[in-house]
Protein backbone atom coordinates (compact mmCIF):
# COMPACT_ATOMS: atom_id res chain seq x y z
CA UNK A 1 0.00 0.00 0.00
CA UNK A 2 1.29 3.45 -0.92
CA UNK A 3 2.36 5.70 1.96
CA UNK A 4 0.73 8.74 0.29
CA UNK A 5 -2.61 6.94 0.27
CA UNK A 6 -2.27 6.14 3.97
CA UNK A 7 -1.38 9.75 4.81
CA UNK A 8 -4.26 11.06 2.66
CA UNK A 9 -6.74 8.65 4.24
CA UNK A 10 -5.57 9.61 7.74
CA UNK A 11 -5.84 13.34 7.01
CA UNK A 12 -9.25 12.89 5.38
CA UNK A 13 -10.52 10.86 8.35
CA UNK A 14 -9.29 13.44 10.88
CA UNK A 15 -10.80 16.29 8.83
CA UNK A 16 -14.19 14.59 8.46
CA UNK A 17 -14.42 13.66 12.14
CA UNK A 18 -13.30 17.14 13.25
CA UNK A 19 -15.77 18.80 10.87
CA UNK A 20 -18.62 16.65 12.18
CA UNK A 21 -17.68 17.48 15.77
CA UNK A 22 -17.43 21.17 14.85
CA UNK A 23 -20.94 21.39 13.43
CA UNK A 24 -22.60 19.19 16.05
CA UNK A 25 -20.92 20.62 19.15
CA UNK A 26 -23.08 22.68 21.47
CA UNK A 27 -20.05 24.54 22.86
CA UNK A 28 -18.74 27.21 20.56
CA UNK A 29 -15.13 27.12 21.84
CA UNK A 30 -15.01 23.38 21.22
CA UNK A 31 -16.39 23.90 17.71
CA UNK A 32 -13.70 26.52 17.04
CA UNK A 33 -11.01 24.11 18.22
CA UNK A 34 -12.37 21.40 15.92
CA UNK A 35 -12.31 23.91 13.06
CA UNK A 36 -8.62 24.38 13.80
CA UNK A 37 -8.04 20.64 13.24
CA UNK A 38 -9.86 20.83 9.90
CA UNK A 39 -7.69 23.75 8.81
CA UNK A 40 -4.51 21.93 9.86
CA UNK A 41 -5.66 18.89 7.87
CA UNK A 42 -6.17 21.09 4.82
CA UNK A 43 -2.64 22.41 5.25
CA UNK A 44 -1.43 18.82 5.44
CA UNK A 45 -3.11 18.09 2.10
CA UNK A 46 -1.37 21.10 0.57
CA UNK A 47 1.97 19.85 1.87
CA UNK A 48 1.25 16.41 0.41
CA UNK A 49 0.74 18.03 -2.99
CA UNK A 50 4.07 19.87 -2.56
CA UNK A 51 2.31 23.23 -2.40
CA UNK A 52 4.46 24.43 0.47
CA UNK A 53 3.54 28.09 0.02
CA UNK A 54 -0.20 27.33 0.19
CA UNK A 55 0.33 25.03 3.17
CA UNK A 56 2.26 27.69 5.04
CA UNK A 57 -0.34 30.31 4.12
CA UNK A 58 -3.10 27.97 5.32
CA UNK A 59 -1.43 27.58 8.70
CA UNK A 60 -0.51 31.24 9.03
CA UNK A 61 -3.64 32.97 7.74
CA UNK A 62 -6.45 30.54 8.47
CA UNK A 63 -5.30 28.31 11.31
CA UNK A 64 -3.43 31.19 12.93
CA UNK A 65 -5.30 34.38 12.13
CA UNK A 66 -8.90 33.43 11.48
CA UNK A 67 -9.25 30.95 14.35
CA UNK A 68 -7.64 33.44 16.75
CA UNK A 69 -10.14 36.05 15.52
CA UNK A 70 -13.02 33.59 16.10
CA UNK A 71 -11.79 32.91 19.62
CA UNK A 72 -11.40 36.64 20.24
CA UNK A 73 -14.96 37.30 19.09
CA UNK A 74 -16.39 34.41 21.12
CA UNK A 75 -14.62 35.59 24.26
CA UNK A 76 -15.64 39.18 23.55
CA UNK A 77 -19.31 38.33 23.09
CA UNK A 78 -19.43 36.13 26.18
CA UNK A 79 -21.31 33.01 27.14
CA UNK A 80 -24.80 34.44 27.51
CA UNK A 81 -25.06 35.93 24.02
CA UNK A 82 -24.65 32.76 21.98
CA UNK A 83 -26.99 29.84 22.52
CA UNK A 84 -26.35 27.10 20.01
CA UNK A 85 -28.27 24.42 21.90
CA UNK A 86 -31.68 25.73 20.82
CA UNK A 87 -31.94 24.62 17.20
CA UNK A 88 -35.37 24.17 15.73
CA UNK A 89 -36.29 21.18 13.63
CA UNK A 90 -36.90 23.47 10.65
CA UNK A 91 -33.33 24.83 10.77
CA UNK A 92 -31.92 21.35 11.28
CA UNK A 93 -33.75 20.04 8.21
CA UNK A 94 -32.76 23.09 6.14
CA UNK A 95 -29.11 22.64 7.09
CA UNK A 96 -29.29 18.94 6.27
CA UNK A 97 -30.85 19.70 2.87
CA UNK A 98 -28.14 22.24 2.03
CA UNK A 99 -25.38 19.83 3.12
CA UNK A 100 -26.83 16.95 1.08
CA UNK A 101 -27.23 19.21 -1.96
CA UNK A 102 -23.58 20.25 -1.67
CA UNK A 103 -22.50 16.63 -1.28
CA UNK A 104 -24.47 15.52 -4.35
CA UNK A 105 -23.05 18.42 -6.39
CA UNK A 106 -19.49 17.59 -5.30
CA UNK A 107 -19.89 13.89 -6.14
CA UNK A 108 -21.38 14.77 -9.53
CA UNK A 109 -18.56 17.16 -10.36
CA UNK A 110 -15.88 14.69 -9.28
CA UNK A 111 -17.42 11.91 -11.37
CA UNK A 112 -17.96 14.01 -14.52
CA UNK A 113 -14.67 15.94 -14.56
CA UNK A 114 -11.87 14.57 -16.69
CA UNK A 115 -8.88 15.00 -14.41
CA UNK A 116 -5.55 14.96 -16.17
CA UNK A 117 -2.12 14.77 -14.63
CA UNK A 118 -0.06 17.91 -14.97
CA UNK A 119 3.59 17.42 -15.76
CA UNK A 120 5.67 20.29 -14.44
CA UNK A 121 8.87 20.75 -16.31
CA UNK A 122 11.27 23.53 -15.64
CA UNK A 123 12.64 25.21 -12.59
CA UNK A 124 9.39 26.62 -11.25
CA UNK A 125 8.71 30.16 -10.16
CA UNK A 126 11.36 32.38 -8.64
CA UNK A 127 10.56 33.67 -5.15
CA UNK A 128 11.13 37.28 -6.27
CA UNK A 129 8.57 36.85 -9.07
CA UNK A 130 6.07 35.34 -6.62
CA UNK A 131 6.55 38.25 -4.21
CA UNK A 132 6.16 40.81 -6.98
CA UNK A 133 2.97 39.12 -8.16
CA UNK A 134 1.48 39.01 -4.66
CA UNK A 135 2.30 42.63 -3.83
CA UNK A 136 2.25 44.19 -7.31
CA UNK A 137 -0.25 46.69 -8.66
CA UNK A 138 -0.38 45.43 -12.24
CA UNK A 139 -3.22 43.78 -14.13
CA UNK A 140 -2.75 40.23 -12.80
CA UNK A 141 -1.26 41.11 -9.41
CA UNK A 142 -2.86 40.57 -6.02
CA UNK A 143 -2.39 43.68 -3.89
CA UNK A 144 -5.99 44.87 -4.39
CA UNK A 145 -7.62 41.57 -3.27
CA UNK A 146 -5.18 41.49 -0.33
CA UNK A 147 -6.24 44.99 0.76
CA UNK A 148 -9.94 44.22 0.24
CA UNK A 149 -9.56 41.13 2.45
CA UNK A 150 -7.88 43.18 5.17
CA UNK A 151 -10.73 45.72 5.10
CA UNK A 152 -13.25 42.85 5.25
CA UNK A 153 -11.53 41.35 8.30
CA UNK A 154 -11.43 44.77 9.96
CA UNK A 155 -15.15 45.21 9.28
CA UNK A 156 -15.84 41.78 10.82
CA UNK A 157 -13.88 42.70 13.93
CA UNK A 158 -15.64 46.06 14.27
CA UNK A 159 -18.99 44.31 13.77
CA UNK A 160 -18.14 41.80 16.49
CA UNK A 161 -17.23 44.61 18.86
CA UNK A 162 -20.51 46.39 18.08
CA UNK A 163 -22.48 43.21 18.74
CA UNK A 164 -20.63 42.58 21.99
CA UNK A 165 -21.03 46.15 23.20
CA UNK A 166 -23.51 46.49 26.01
CA UNK A 167 -26.61 48.47 25.19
Amino acid sequence: MDINLIIFASLAFVMIVAALFAVTSSRIMRATTELLFVLFGTAGLYFMLHYTFLGAAQITVYAGGIVVMFIFVVLLIGKGSVDVTQTSLRRYLAGTAVALTGMVAAIYLINTTDFQAVNFTGDGVEMKELGMTLMGTGKYDFILPFEVMSVLLLACTVGAIMIARKK
